[in-house]
């Protein structure tokens, strides 16, 4: 490599750890099969990261657009949820942060931690915030956001965590918003 990049090398390390994580979970991913990988000395990833805790944590973070799906009339909050869902399983290129995290959360309790924080801040506020708004009470707002959260999160586990396949993506889609939406609808 003749020219230096630190931000190409940083995103490089990452995509190889993000991929190693979600593949072999945190334990068996080491800083050295990361740098191989990435084509670097393991003294960047240290430099970078601080170390392996600091690349799980870099190659952990997630953004995952709910806000963006829950505008609308709630009779179509099933297809719009459910397109965003299948967007991300099939169109994240590499592996997908949330499903590192996801995997790596019955290894490592602060993952556990991190993932449910990230999924009430991300998901599951966002979801009851929009049922209230369309004027469901407060308590029935939140328990069908709750069922909504954990039916995802289910099938994601189901289907991405424990490796089985995904199947025809608009197949997938339409199963997701039919079931989304009867949750949301009670």
């Amino acid at each position: 490599m003749t020219s230096r990049n630190a931000t190409a090398t940083r995103q490089r390390i990452l995509e190889h750890a993000r991929r190693q994580f979600a593949r072999h979970g945190y334990t068996a991913v080491t800083v050295k099969g990361v740098a191989d990988a990435a084509g670097v000395s393991p003294n960047l990833i240290t430099r970078y990261f601080g170390g392996k805790d600091g690349l799980f944590l870099a190659a952990t973070r997630v953004e995952l657009p709910v806000e963006n799906s829950v505008d609308g009339d709630r009779s179509t909050l099933g297809a719009r949820l459910a397109a965003s869902i299948v967007r991300r399983w099939f169109g994240t290129s590499g592996e997908d942060p949330l499903l590192v995290l996801h995997r790596a959360s019955g290894e490592r309790p602060e993952a556990a931690e991190a993932l449910a924080a990230f999924l009430d801040k991300s998901s599951l506020e966002p979801l009851h915030r929009y049922l209230r708004g369309t004027g469901l009470p407060d308590a029935e707002a939140r328990d069908r956001a709750a069922a909504i959260d954990a039916f995802v999160l289910g099938v994601s586990a189901r289907r991405r965590v424990l490796r089985a396949e995904l199947g025809d993506p608009a197949g997938l889609r339409a199963w997701l918003a039919t079931t989304i939406q009867r949750l949301a609808d009670g």
